[in-house]
Formats: structure tokens, C-alpha cells, sequence
């Protein structure tokens, strides 16, 4: 430091002075900065502890939904990524757009990487069952074993084991594989079967029942040659089972249940109907499927009596009803029915029936009437005097009538019930052949375009 002695002259004391001085404003600058930057690190550290302890308990969270459940090796997504996409990017239609027309597999059959992708399927519905998502928010289930050797106890790796979970799931298939179920699969909520890839036979056996449940989606399944089952013990959730009484022999039975997607399954041959939806349910979009060999193919609504499936709103959009189909294309009770751009190909009574005062709203389809002269007719008021039917809101928009088909229109056209039996944008009947070439099940290769 400075020391001056008493005679020395002031001027160079000051300086020493105003050098010492900052001295002190250097020190005490530095010693600030640094005590910041401990307290910046400190923050940081007890941040990045605070968002390790928490990420680990939510990981901890995601792995304990269901510990049956099993990560699809070919798709790592973390949850926290997935909510972000899916709150930003919800019904992104034609981001793959392929040109084909049908908005369902333009929305994502393009993207060669679609089996790294397969949620995205979610976000591709139209229709009244468009907001069924499924098992989107849930964790891969990949069924490994084709056997229904118990329906109360089933073993992990099954497919019944995989939809009687009460967490959501999105259920894909690990080889191809043959079903026989020995009693009906009691599906619960926020479910997906996605079969694309493998080649999966739901057959010879009972087949598929959805009651009191909602948001499943149903995609590239065959199912066919369903029977009679019941009188059984079955199992519908971890916590329950219980007796159930005789099953008609459906391939989807839906008694019930709303927000449903059944898309791209060939179904054909079955005891009783193909797709029954009954009891109030609601909100289903029945898409892209092939339907054939078969009787009485489509019921959507209980009796006559049974007033509480006048909320009823189904789609029925892009199918192909091909050989050996009889009637009920669909049967209608009650309700609003928005039939678009499907391709009726063969029927031997009627393609489109009602009872009980439906809105039926015919749009773009392919009539195509059969060589019978007496089965011409399109359409056919089951079991009801024409006093009573002409004022039901049945109309044709659009459609093509070949082969001397016909449409048989009734009621005044009343703009509010056809407001609740429209669902999606109706596309030109010259394009159905185009939409519906490949209604069914899909050849699906990894590595390419579905």
C-alpha cells in the first residue's frame, strides 16, 4: 500500500488515494460477479434437479400404465413429445396427400414410414366417428400369441389379454397369425387394433363385441366365419369378469358405445350381421371396408321401440359391398345415417333398408342394381305402409343408379334432419371406383407406401 511521510506533497498522496480506491471497486465488482454466478449455478443445478426428479417420476408414471404392456421396438416416442404433437397437429387431412381422393388414406398411406408413425392414423377420421382416438395416448401392446385358451384368465401376449386393459393401448401384431375365439373379446375403452403389416384372421369362432365402452378403433382385420358363443364365464376388464348369456354370432357388435372407427377390415360370413350397433350407440364411422358373402350385413339400431336411438349418427363412407350380399346395407332404425361414396356392387333384395323413421342421407354413391328385374329397387321401408313412410327423410344426392337401379326418396327434405346426417363433403360418384379400390385390407409393407 501507500505510506507518505507528513512533508511529502499532497498531489501525489491523492493519486495513491484514488488508485487505492479502485482497488476496493475492483474487488468488490469481482467479488459480486462471482457471487452470481455461484448463485446462477446454484439455481441451475437445483432447476436441473428439480426437472430430473420430475421427468423420472413421470417416466416412472408412463412405464406403470400397464405392466403388461410393451414398447414397439421400430417406434420410440416419448410421451411428452406425443401430447405436443398431438395438441398442435390434430387432423392435419392430406399432409401426405397421395391424390387419391379418399381424404382417410391420403391423410397418411403415402408416408413410406408409416409403421414408425402408426398413431398418426388417429388423427385421420372423418365422419361422426372422427373424434375416436382410440389408444393414441397409450402405449404399444404387441400381441405375440394367437391362442383364446381361457377367456377369464387370459395369458399376457394374447390378444384378449391386450383389450380388456384399463389403460389405453395401441395393439399391433407381431407375426401373421389366425384368431380362434372361443368366447366373445370384450373390448374395453381407448383401444386400437392396428393390423397393418401382418396378415390377422379373426375367424371360426366368436368374434368382437364393444358394450358400454367408447374410442376404439378397429383397422385391417379379417373377420369372418363368426359363430354362436356364450353361456360362458368371460373376462372385460383386469378387475371383472361374468357370466354372458348366448352371442348372436356378429363380427363387431357394438351395444352401447360411441366415438367407434372401424376402418379397412374385410368381414364376410358370419351367423348373424357383420356390423350391429345397438342400443344407443353413437358417434361411429363404419370406412374403407369390404364386405361380402353374406346375408344380413349392417343393423344400426335396436327395435322399433326402443326411442333412445334416435341420437343415433353413423358414416358410412367408402366401402365396397361386394358378392354374394343379400340385404341391410345397412337396416336403419331411429336416427341419422350419412351413406357417401360407397360402391354397391351386389345385392340380391335391397342395398339400403328402414324402419321406425331414420334420415337417411344418400350422397355420391355407385347403385349398381342386379340382373333381377324385381330387385331393382335401391332402397326398402321394412314391414311399413307407405302412409306412414312418405314422410320419412330419405333422399338420393348425387348418386349413380346403373343397371336400372332406383332410389325411392320420401319426406319434405327437412334442412335440419339432413343437417344431423351430414358428416363429411360429399365427392362425385364418377370418382367412388377410384376412393374405393382399396377398400378392405390392406397389403401393407414395412419400408414402403401402405
Amino acid at each position: 500500500m501507500c505510506a507518505m511521510p507528513m512533508d511529502v506533497p499532497k498531489k501525489p498522496f491523492a493519486i495513491c488515494s484514488f488508485l487505492f480506491l479502485m482497488l476496493l471497486i475492483a474487488t468488490a465488482v469481482h467479488i459480486e460477479n462471482d457471487s452470481n454466478l455461484r448463485t446462477a449455478e446454484t439455481e441451475k443445478l437445483q432447476n436441473q434437479s428439480f426437472y430430473d426428479s420430475s421427468m423420472a417420476a413421470r417416466i416412472k408414471e408412463i412405464e406403470a400404465l400397464n405392466d403388461n404392456a410393451v414398447q414397439d421396438p421400430e417406434e420410440v416416442v416419448s410421451h411428452v413429445e406425443m401430447t405436443m404433437r398431438n395438441n398442435t397437429e390434430r387432423r392435419k387431412l392430406g399432409y401426405f396427400s397421395c391424390g387419391t381422393g379418399n381424404p382417410i388414406d391420403d391423410c397418411w398411406r403415402c408416408d413410406p414410414n408409416w409403421h414408425h408413425n402408426r398413431k398418426r392414423l388417429a388423427d385421420c377420421g372423418i365422419g361422426f366417428g372422427r373424434n375416436a382416438i382410440g389408444g393414441r395416448e397409450g402405449r404399444f401392446y404387441v400381441v405375440t400369441d394367437h391362442r383364446d385358451d381361457d377367456p377369464v384368465n387370459p395369458r399376457p401376449g394374447t390378444l384378449r389379454h391386450a383389450v380388456i386393459q384399463t389403460a389405453p393401448l395401441w395393439i399391433v401384431f407381431k407375426r401373421d397369425m389366425v384368431i380362434q375365439l372361443k368366447q366373445e373379446l370384450i373390448m374395453n375403452s381407448f383401444k386400437t387394433i392396428d393390423a397393418r403389416g401382418v396378415n390377422v384372421h379373426i375367424a371360426n369362432g366368436a368374434c368382437l363385441t364393444l358394450q358400454f365402452i367408447t374410442n376404439v378403433i378397429i383397422h385391417g382385420l379379417h373377420i369372418h366365419d363368426c359363430k354362436p358363443t356364450g353361456n360362458a364365464l368371460v373376462r372385460s376388464s383386469p378387475s371383472h369378469y361374468g357370466w354372458r348369456t348366448r352371442a348372436d354370432g356378429d363380427a363387431i357388435s357394438i351395444f352401447g358405445s360411441s366415438h367407434i372407427w372401424i376402418d379397412h377390415n374385410s368381414l364376410s360370413n358370419c351367423a348373424d350381421g357383420l356390423v350391429d350397433a345397438v342400443m344407443g350407440s353413437t358417434a361411429i364411422t363404419i370406412s374403407n371396408n369390404h364386405f361380402a358373402h353374406h346375408n344380413e350385413v349392417m343393423l344400426l339400431g335396436h327395435s322399433d321401440s326402443y326411442y333412445r336411438d334416435k341420437m343415433m349418427q353413423v358414416t358410412i363412407a367408402y366401402n365396397h359391398f361386394g358378392k354374394g350380399l343379400i340385404q341391410r346395407m345397412p337396416r336403419c332404425r331411429h336416427g341419422y345415417f350419412h351413406v357417401v361414396n360407397n360402391d354397391y356392387t351386389h345385392w340380391e333384395m335391397y342395398a339400403i333398408g328402414g324402419s321406425a323413421s331414420p334420415t337417411i342421407n344418400s350422397q355420391g354413391n355407385r347403385y349398381l342394381a342386379p340382373n333381377n328385374p324385381f330387385a331393382k329397387e335401391v332402397t326398402k321401408r321394412v314391414d311399413t305402409d307407405i302412409h306412414k313412410w312418405h314422410g320419412w327423410n330419405w333422399r338420393s344426392e348425387g348418386d349413380l343408379l346403373l343397371n336400372g337401379a332406383y332410389f325411392t326418396p320420401s319426406g319434405g327434405g327437412a334442412s335440419a334432419s339432413y343437417a344431423k346426417a351430414s358428416s363429411l363433403g360429399a365427392k362425385s360418384s364418377s370418382m367412388v371406383a377410384a376412393i374405393t379400390a382399396n377398400a378392405g385390407v390392406l397389403k401393407c409393407r414395412r419400408g414402403h407406401q401402405c
